[in-house]
């Protein structure tokens, strides 16, 4: 199985790769296993912008809400059912898609999860106190002094994300990020790694337009049917935790919006970062993806 492929269409978000992932796998007539972990949920139709039925009806997807939020996949869950899928579409194929921006997830899969050790509950109480009683800046500041490279790469608005990060830091001693750079697993495909780029103010423009055709196609009302998940990791995604404010009458509506797009914009931002990683990465412009990279599967 050595002589397949697995190709990762990776970059921020709204740059366009799930078209781009359809267009491939239909002229390399093969399935896409997505790595987007919020497309997972069935009950998420609008806020993660998930392909449309049509686009489902192209080409076999896979992990794209076929599951309800409240039975969560983790990652390493994620990890072990995906690759055994991919095996068996590599079974049949040369070649298979792996699309998605979340980059803890296609990581799973284009190197395995790195080890990391065990966590104290003591320390996680602390840390949690802390959270509640000054704010995610203490932590973040805590952070950014224990372990920069961490603290530039992470979601450092997700205070569960930092929380973690930091139990790992103070119980072992080391960076988290030290843990990344372990010897991966190795899988049985070669992965090509292809990140889609272009000028941030393109990006920002249809990352607001994209927002604003999610408020017009009822994202309010979807948020409000998970509020009762409000305690949860899920529902901190962005596009839905910012209507909280709204509801209590803290934000006006215009401003809640405005807030979505400043999120998205902060989290596409974050993306690249994270995608700058990839070493042996070849990054490309939307309209030149698809030529380029159906050059090297011919």
């Amino acid at each position: 199985m050595n002589n397949r492929n697995l190709i990762y269409i990776g970059g921020p978000t709204a740059i366009g790769k799930t078209t781009i992932a359809i267009k491939l796998a239909k002229t390399l007539s093969t399935e896409i296993i997505s790595c987007d972990s919020r497309q997972f949920y069935n009950e998420m139709k609008i806020g993660t912008s998930p392909p449309s039925k049509k686009e489902m009806s192209l080409v076999k997807h896979h992990f794209i809400q076929d599951r309800s939020i409240e039975t969560p996949l983790n990652v390493g869950a994620y990890q072990k059912e995906s690759i055994s899928k991919i095996y068996n579409i590599l079974d049949d194929n040369k070649n298979v898609i792996l699309v998605g921006g979340s980059g803890l997830y296609a990581d799973s899969i284009l190197f395995g999860l790195d080890d990391f050790p065990n966590t104290t509950n003591l320390t996680v109480n602390k840390l949690n106190d802390i959270y509640n009683n000054d704010g995610i800046d203490s932590l973040q500041k805590q952070l950014k002094k224990m372990d920069y490279e961490s603290y530039k790469t992470i979601d450092i608005n997700n205070h569960r994300r930092v929380i973690r990060v930091l139990s790992v830091c103070i119980d072992s001693g080391l960076k988290y990020s030290s843990f990344l750079s372990k010897e991966k697993k190795i899988r049985k495909f070669q992965s090509q790694i292809y990140i889609l780029c272009e000028e941030r103010i393109k990006i920002y423009d249809k990352i607001n337009e994209r927002v604003d055709k999610m408020v017009e196609n009822g994202l309010e009302k979807e948020a409000k049917s998970l509020y009762k998940f409000k305690d949860s990791k899920i529902f901190e995604t962005v596009g839905y935790k910012e209507w909280i404010l709204y509801w209590n009458r803290t934000l006006s509506k215009k401003k809640t919006i405005e807030e979505i797009k400043k999120n998205t914009r902060r989290y596409a931002k974050r993306q690249i970062t994270w995608f700058k990683k990839y070493k042996k990465a070849t990054w490309l412009k939307p309209n030149e993806a698809i030529d380029k990279i159906l050059k090297n599967y011919k």
